[in-house]
C-alpha cells in the first residue's frame, strides 16, 4: 500500500508540473526574474516558518541519531538564509541565455540558428539540505522548466515550508503557475524509485547524494528511459609536492575541512614520498588541534584510499593521509582510486604542478586553491542543482540553468525572423 501511494504522489505530482510548464515556458525575462526577487524577499518575510520547521527537523535527526556532519548540512539559520536570499538576488540578475543564435548561411538564401527550448519538465532528488530545495527550484525556474523535487525525509518538513511559504508564493506573485515546482511530501526510498520512473512526465532527473543509492537510482532511471544528471559520489584530492609553502599548505587543509559534511571537503591528502617522513607528523598535529579533531587515517588502511568521510555518519572527521610518487603518481591514484570529483595540487614548482593538472582528468583541478571553490557559486556566480562528474560529453561540474535546455536547430529564410510566442 504505501508503495502505491509513494508511486501515485510522484506521479499526480508530476502531472500537475507538467500541467503548467507552459506558464514558464511562455514567461518573459523580466517576469522570470521578478518571480526570482520575490522569492528572495519571501525567505525574510517567511524566515520565522522555515526556521520553525528546520528545528524540528534537526531534533528528529539528532534524535535518529545522525552525525554531525550531515546535521550541518541539515541545519538553517538567519544567516544561511540571508545568503539564499541574496543569491537568488544575484540569480535574478543574471543575463539569461539567449533564445536563438545564428550558426551559418545555408545556400539558396537560408539560415541556420540554434534555438534554446526548455526541456518542460525534470525531477530532482537530492540529499537532506534544505538550502538545495531553493537552488533547484531557482535553476528551474531561471531555465524554465517545471519541476518536482523529492528530499531526504530528514529535511521534508523544511522543505514543505519553503516551497509553500517561498517558491509557490513566489511564482503566484508575478502570475505564474505556484504548481510549476513540485515537492513529493511522502517520505521514502519508493518515492525516489518512483521518481526516475516517469519517462513520459520527467524525462530528465537530477540525483544529488552519495553512495550506492543514487547510483542505484540512476541504474533504475536507464533501465525506465528516463535521463539523469548524477551526482552519487565526491570527496577531494590535495597532493603536496616538495615544492610546497608548508604556510599556504596548512591553510588549505584547514580550508578544505571547514564543513565535514559536503562533496568537496577534503578527503584524501597525498604527500609525496619525498617529503613524507617530515611533513606527516606536522599534518597530524594539525588536524588533532582541529575542533571538532580530525582524526588521520594512516597506512595501512583497512579502507579503500578514496573511501569517502563525509557521509559516514560519526566518522565524517577524517581525512586518509597516503603517500604518492610524485605529481603523476598523485593524479593517477586521484583517477582510478577517487570519484574524480576535485583534486588539488599544492606546488611552487609550475613545472610539478603542470604535470599534475595535465594528468589529472576529474572535474575540478586546482593549483595552490581550495577545492571548496568547486560550487556553483562560487565558481560560476550562480547556485548549481548539483555537480556531474559524469565522464560522457554533456555538462560536466556545477550544473546551472544553462544546462537545463534543448537544443533545436531552425532553418530560416536570410533577414526574416518568425513571430513566436
Amino acid at each position: 500500500m504505501e508503495q502505491q501511494t509513494a508511486a501515485q504522489a510522484v506521479s499526480d505530482a508530476a502531472g500537475r508540473a507538467r500541467a503548467a510548464a507552459g506558464s514558464l515556458a511562455a514567461a518573459s525575462d523580466a517576469v522570470v526574474d521578478a518571480a526570482l526577487r520575490a522569492m528572495a524577499r519571501l525567505l525574510g518575510e517567511a524566515g520565522p516558518a522555515v526556521l520553525a520547521a528546520n528545528r524540528l527537523d534537526v531534533e528528529r535527526a539528532r534524535e535518529d541519531g545522525m552525525g554531525e556532519g550531515l546535521l550541518d548540512r541539515l541545519r538553517l539559520d538567519p544567516a544561511r538564509l540571508a545568503e539564499m536570499a541574496r543569491q537568488l538576488e544575484i540569480l535574478a540578475g543574471t543575463a539569461p541565455e539567449p533564445a536563438s543564435r545564428h550558426v551559418r548561411d545555408l545556400p539558396g538564401d537560408l539560415v541556420v540558428q540554434e534555438w534554446r527550448r526548455p526541456v518542460g519538465a525534470i525531477g530532482a532528488n537530492f540529499e537532506a539540505r534544505p538550502n538545495v530545495t531553493v537552488d533547484i527550484a531557482s535553476q528551474l525556474v531561471k531555465s524554465r522548466n517545471a519541476g518536482v523535487l523529492r528530499t531526504g525525509s530528514a529535511a521534508l518538513r523544511s522543505a514543505i515550508a519553503l516551497i509553500d511559504n517561498v517558491v509557490g508564493p513566489g511564482l503566484a506573485e508575478v502570475g505564474l503557475d505556484p504548481g510549476a515546482v513540485q515537492l513529493v511530501r511522502v517520505a521514502g526510498r519508493e518515492s525516489a524509485e518512483a521518481l526516475v520512473q516517469q519517462p513520459g512526465l520527467l524525462p530528465l532527473v537530477i540525483l544529488r547524494g552519495s553512495g550506492e543509492s543514487t547510483r542505484s537510482l540512476a541504474r533504475l532511471a536507464a533501465l525506465s528511459g528516463v535521463r539523469t544528471l548524477a551526482h552519487a559520489d565526491g570527496g577531494a584530492v590535495m597532493y603536496l609536492h616538495p615544492s610546497a609553502d608548508r604556510a599556504m599548505a596548512a591553510e588549505l587543509i584547514d580550508r578544505g575541512l571547514d564543513r565535514l559534511g559536503v562533496c568537496n571537503r577534503l578527503n584524501l591528502l597525498l604527500v609525496d614520498e619525498r617529503i613524507w617522513d617530515e611533513t606527516v607528523p606536522g599534518v597530524v598535529d594539525q588536524l588533532a588541534a582541529r575542533q571538532p579533531k580530525i582524526t588521520a587515517s594512516l597506512p595501512p588502511h583497512d579502507h579503500p584510499v578514496g573511501y569517502e568521510w563525509a557521509l559516514t555518519s560519526g566518522n565524517e572527521a577524517t581525512v586518509t593521509i597516503a603517500p604518492a610518487a610524485g605529481p603523476v603518481d598523485a593524479a593517477r591514484i586521484a583517477n582510478e582510486e577517487t570519484s574524480g570529483l576535485a583534486a588539488v595540487v599544492v606546488a611552487e614548482d609550475p613545472a610539478a604542478a603542470g604535470e599534475f593538472l595535465a594528468a589529472f582528468a576529474g572535474t575540478g583541478a586546482f593549483w595552490n586553491a581550495t577545492s571548496r571553490l568547486l560550487d556553483g557559486f562560487k565558481l560560476l556566480a550562480v547556485p548549481e542543482t548539483g555537480i556531474n562528474i559524469d565522464r560522457v560529453p554533456g555538462p560536466r561540474g556545477p550544473v546551472t540553468f544553462r544546462d537545463l535546455y534543448l537544443r533545436q536547430y531552425v532553418v530560416l529564410p536570410a533577414g526574416r525572423n518568425p513571430s513566436v510566442g
